[in-house]
């Protein structure tokens, strides 16, 4: 990456900064490659953040299946990791894992999991368990139904028709298996494998497979990573994320540059036997020296900048985040060692400055948390509008949540010194209600980004990105206007 002009003498933010286009030869976006190249086996560079309303296991095979990387949170029981870890590595690569519901089941029910809108279905089932068979199938009762229906009506008497299925082993691929979906009339069909059901595919989910590059590990399973902190026995639990199945180790905590977590790290790395860890957060050159030189393979970038931390304002620390991923980057790269630029990102342009600073990708928290595939059960407001919560990771609730088994008064002590919003409503773009919708958006910005830069790959926009400084009057410029303006 250089500046456009004089090297900047003081700290910027991606609001600070643009891109200036470059004479390319690249003609079509289909041209690029995301690839991050950090070892994770990611196709794309977006990694879901370890916020417990942000990663689940829905979300991280979802995410994966598109090329991108889900870490799930510290924060979750052990018990639960291994289960999570172990569901996302059971579920269909190529087609969506489908989501099951007795026939006795209300609207309302299906409301909690799903919006009313298109593209989605539900699976309406006399038997729902793995392995059922398409007999125990009643139908798929399309999600746009769910707004007509009354709350209290039953799945089962909306189905009127046998489901729609494909066998799997007829689809030869992806373009083949939406011409068939087309064909049938359906919105979502069933798909069978000797007459099992192992999941669902809509026209859009099938067009998708032909524009992305599923994640996935040696045995063809989808990629998943997971967190661990820094206190009680991280190599103990990085050993078992490990049985599990996880295919990468997050060592994570707000300080990163500290001793707990140099010895943290250096524990886990003795367990990982190759497996990619990232660990942090900082915002230096020293920073990451010390954590590369402890173990970590990539370093997590960023202190202060997310949507639900409240940090820089209570105290005064962090640093603006384009500057902080650019040093970090030239840094890392010395070492041979990779950076996540975490927090901060509000629109496609921040991911793609994330990568010209040099980041190999860019984690994203709120922004996937007002997602279907987030955790936690959809709510409504009182104008009907579609909902869900979301918290900062040191916030009071989390805080709450992570030390739930300490008695009364030790809690309460960890409660004063407590930082971040504590819940916070992040509604559901009705135009983009799941997480692919959302990497459609961003990955169609960044790869326009690469056409304008002339850059095929990340190695070469990191290259060839070439940045300029503007004034607030500037990034506002390129804004669009209202509608009703």
């Amino acid at each position: 990456m250089e500046f456009y002009g004089e090297q900047p003498a003081v700290d910027l933010t991606y609001s600070d900064v643009f891109l200036v286009p470059r004479r390319s030869d690249v003609s079509s976006r289909l041209d690029v490659d995301l690839a991050p190249g950090d070892g994770t086996a990611a196709t794309i560079p977006l990694v879901s953040a370890n916020m417990n309303s942000v990663t689940g296991a829905r979300l991280a095979a979802t995410l994966a299946r598109r090329g991108g990387l889900g870490v799930l949170p510290q924060d979750m029981p052990l018990q639960e990791l291994d289960a999570a870890i172990r569901w996302v590595k059971a579920q269909p690569v190529p087609w969506d894992t489908p989501i099951v519901l007795p026939a006795h089941a209300t609207v309302a029910d299906a409301a909690r999991l799903l919006p009313p809108l298109e593209g989605y279905g539900i699976v309406v089932a006399d038997r729902p368990v793995e392995g059922m068979s398409i007999d125990d199938v009643r139908g798929v009762v399309p999600a746009s139904r769910l707004g007509t229906a009354l709350p209290d009506a039953r799945l089962g008497d909306l189905v009127h028709a046998r489901p729609t299925a494909i066998d799997a082993e007829d689809v030869a691929d992806a373009r083949h298996a939406f011409d068939l979906i087309v064909d049938s009339g359906a919105e979502t069909v069933c798909v069978l494998a000797h007459g099992a059901l192992i999941g669902t595919l809509s026209r859009r989910s099938a067009l998708r497979a032909t524009l992305y590059t599923p994640a996935v590990d040696a045995d063809g399973r989808l990629i998943v990573a997971a967190a661990v902190g820094i206190n009680g026995d991280t190599q103990a639990k990085a050993k078992a994320l490990i049985a599990a199945g996880v295919d990468v180790l997050v060592v994570d905590t707000a300080h990163g540059h500290q001793d707990g977590m140099l010895h943290a790290l250096q524990d886990v790395a003795a367990v990982a036997g190759g497996i990619p860890i990232a660990a942090g957060n900082v915002v230096t050159a020293e920073g990451v020296h010390d954590l590369v030189a402890a173990g970590a393979s990539i370093v997590k970038v960023g202190v202060g900048p997310g949507a639900m931390c409240t940090t820089r304002m209570m105290t005064a620390v962090g640093r603006p985040q384009f500057s902080a991923v650019l040093e970090s980057a030239q840094a890392a790269r010395l070492m041979g060692a990779h950076v996540w630029a975490d927090g901060g990102v509000r629109y496609p342009r921040d991911v793609a400055l994330a990568l010209a600073a040099g980041a190999s990708s860019v984690m994203i928290g709120s922004w996937f948390a007002g997602t279907v595939e987030a955790p936690g059960e959809l709510q409504t407001d009182a104008s009907g509008r579609a909902y869900k919560e979301s918290w900062g990771m040191a916030s009071t609730k989390a805080v709450r949540a992570r030390f739930g088994r300490l008695d009364v008064y030790e809690r309460a002590r960890k409660e004063l010194f407590a930082e971040g919003i504590s819940s916070s409503r992040i509604y559901l773009d009705p135009l983009r209600p799941g997480v692919e919708d959302l990497v459609d958006m961003i990955t169609s910005g960044v790869r326009s980004s690469f056409t304008y830069a002339g850059a095929r790959t990340l190695a070469e926009f990191q290259d060839r990105a070439r940045v300029g400084l503007q004034s607030a009057a500037g990034y506002e410029e390129g804004k669009a206007l209202p509608v009703s303006w």
